[in-house]
């Protein structure tokens, strides 16, 4: 507050900026006792390209982050769109996919990181055999530096973790560790004392480039007096936590030009580079500042590819642009500079991981070794999600043994459709009476649609059953848009605290009833959750309520006209109505991608 000038260089840089406004607004402005100020700053990727343009040397990044901190303290934080994330990295910590190698004589060991060794196994462990043929005694170690907690705040977790493996290396006897992850470099120099770190770029320049990358370089060197022949020209992304590191800059520019590429630079590079957009963990509450540094980063390349030495952001923005690894580039050259190096994504990554250690385990066998099993008093246990990745897969198989015994049992003679539908034409009115008014109490009460909906298609049949879905759906979203707007205002204010919410509605100031179509179409919000959330916006209700009919309805008619089936699959038999309504329900799923894509070539065609 007092020593920000209020000059606009870090606000044009940053989407984030734009849209809550200057560094010094923001602090004058901030109110920890808001739910609004507690989830304000996740929305900053603290890459700290604010800092660099400073011109009285601020570092608004470090303001955020102390923010995210408060919202921890205060319960508000972690949010729930970060579960995910959370979860990656507990896998990391665990003793599942953890790994520590040292042998005799140990002093300095690899440490990869989680992404790199996902993605690259293959070029992990020629890293590390590359290495070993420099340093015989190194060791190796799988873990996580727990940096998305944190850049999430939790201060207290991430210390607990982070110290009882910096104790246990130091214990026995780790002077120096190399990493080869942006974020892990961080992480050590910032908290690592007494280890040394150097980054896997530094070390392979002093001591020479692998034999791969020296043969590349000789080839293309050779083919370079072809006039017809063309070195492969790429331009380096620096990762936003490197942006004050100099000499890694200058080493894997060194490194990727002594392999034989030509180097490109873009217009922010090196301090001033741009986040990848992955930073902060922004991109799980707020995806269209994430992926604004996309497009930055897309237009500046210009149609080369892009060269980092950040796995996450080789990952992220070569969702864009081809992007390449530095140490792919000095492994396997021929293929990065064809655009044809492949690496792996979600799931595969966790498998990947696993089989590293199996293969670390049984051919690099050492005298001292663990597997981590800590849990830190402030709670967050590092254990993974197996426990209930098991029951899931429990519960699948109960349920197939379930449909095999209702099969082979007769039971499902009960389900014969001209019974049904006799049983219902009984009842008279009372039966489509009676289902759109459970249908209307299920949202307002936060139970889930789709089984009702099921059951609608198998009780009426494919017509009514849609035409009594629909009402029942449509009334509930109505029923809870009404009791948020006008009865329980301040209790739905209370649950919808993370940005995305406040997003939606300010997305519905601007663009009124095409956001409720759009999120009817494209499910980014629970479905119960968002018809309260609905209340709070500008938007009227009969529009809200037309809006929602009518964008409900293709999800309802394909889960009905499959739904409708179902009685004939437990007998056995597969009829075109059971194909029809899985045909639709895909077609269904595919409308987000087609209405991403459409947004996407309308963007890039202005």
């Amino acid at each position: 507050m007092d020593q920000c000038i209020e000059c606009p260089k870090c606000q044009e840089q940053c989407a984030f900026l734009k849209k809550y406004g200057k560094p010094k607004k923001i602090a004058m402005e901030y109110d920890p006792s808001d739910l609004i100020w507690l989830t304000l700053p996740f929305e900053c990727h603290l890459c700290n390209l604010c800092s660099a343009v400073c011109p009285v040397n601020l570092s608004p990044g470090a303001m955020f982050l102390e923010m995210r901190r408060e919202a921890v303290e205060r319960g508000v934080a972690p949010l729930a769109a970060h579960r995910g994330i959370i979860a990656y990295e507990a896998r990391g910590v665990s003793r599942k996919y953890s790994w520590y190698s040292l042998p005799g004589g140990c002093h300095t060991i690899l440490f990869p990181g989680c992404t790199f060794s996902g993605t690259r196994p293959d070029t992990t462990l020629a890293l590390y055999e590359h290495i070993k043929t420099i340093d015989p005694d190194i060791g190796i170690v799988l873990d996580c530096c727990c940096k998305p907690s944190h850049d999430l705040g939790r201060t207290s977790f991430f210390n607990e973790m982070f110290n009882e493996m910096r104790s246990w290396l130091v214990e026995h006897g780790v002077r120096t560790i190399i990493v080869a992850c942006p974020n892990c470099y961080k992480v050590f120099r910032n908290y690592g004392t007494p280890l040394e770190v150097k980054s896997a770029y530094e070390f392979l320049l002093g001591h020479g480039v692998p034999a791969t990358a020296q043969k590349y370089r000789s080839t293309s060197e050779n083919k370079s007096s072809d006039p017809l022949s063309k070195r492969a020209a790429l331009s380096i992304h620096d990762p936003c936590v490197l942006r004050d590191e100099p000499a890694i800059q200058r080493a894997v520019r060194t490194l990727a030009q002594s392999a034989g590429f030509e180097i490109r630079e873009m217009a922010h590079s090196k301090r001033k580079t741009v986040c990848c957009g992955e930073g902060g963990s922004v991109g799980f509450i707020a995806p269209r500042l994430s992926s604004a540094w996309g497009d930055v980063r897309a237009k500046e390349a210009e149609n080369r590819p892009l060269l980092t030495y950040c796995a996450g952001c080789a990952g992220f923005l070569n969702r864009r642009v081809p992007t390449f690894h530095i140490i792919d580039a000095l492994f396997y050259p021929e293929s990065v500079a064809a655009g044809t190096r492949k690496v792996a994504r979600a799931p595969f990554t966790y498998f990947n991981r696993i089989r590293l250690k199996r293969h670390l385990k049984r051919e690099n066998p050492a005298p001292t070794t663990r597997e981590r099993d800590f849990t830190p008093v402030s709670g967050g246990s590092g254990k993974t999600r197996g426990g209930k990745n098991l029951k899931k897969l429990l519960i699948l198989i109960m349920v197939a043994a379930a449909v095999a015994g209702i099969h082979f049992s007769g039971i499902t003679e009960l389900f014969n459709q001209d019974s049904l539908r006799h049983t219902v034409a009984s009842l008279g009115v009372v039966a489509p009476v009676g289902f759109i008014l459970l249908y209307t109490i299920a949202p307002v009460l936060f139970l889930p649609g789709l089984p009702i909906t099921i059951a609608g298609g198998i009780i009426f049949g494919p017509f009514w059953g849609v035409v009594y879905s629909i009402i029942g759906a449509t009334s509930g979203a109505s029923v809870a848009f009404l009791i948020s707007r006008y009865v329980a205002r301040q209790w739905v204010e209370r649950k919808l605290t993370s940005p995305r919410w406040q997003q939606l509605n300010s997305s519905v100031e601007e663009n009124g009833w095409k956001i409720v179509a759009f999120t009817r179409l494209v499910p980014l919000f629970p479905f119960n959750l968002l018809n309260y959330a609905f209340g709070l916006t500008p938007v009227r209700f009969i529009p809200y309520a037309l809006t929602s009919a009518i964008c409900m309805l293709p999800a309802c008619i394909a889960f009905i006209v499959f739904s409708s089936s179902l009685p004939d699959l437990l007998k056995g038999n597969v009829s075109t109505g059971l194909i029809i309504g899985i045909a639709l329900i895909a077609l269904v799923s595919l409308i987000p991608v087609m209405i991403k894509r459409y947004s996407d070539n309308k963007k890039y065609s202005k």
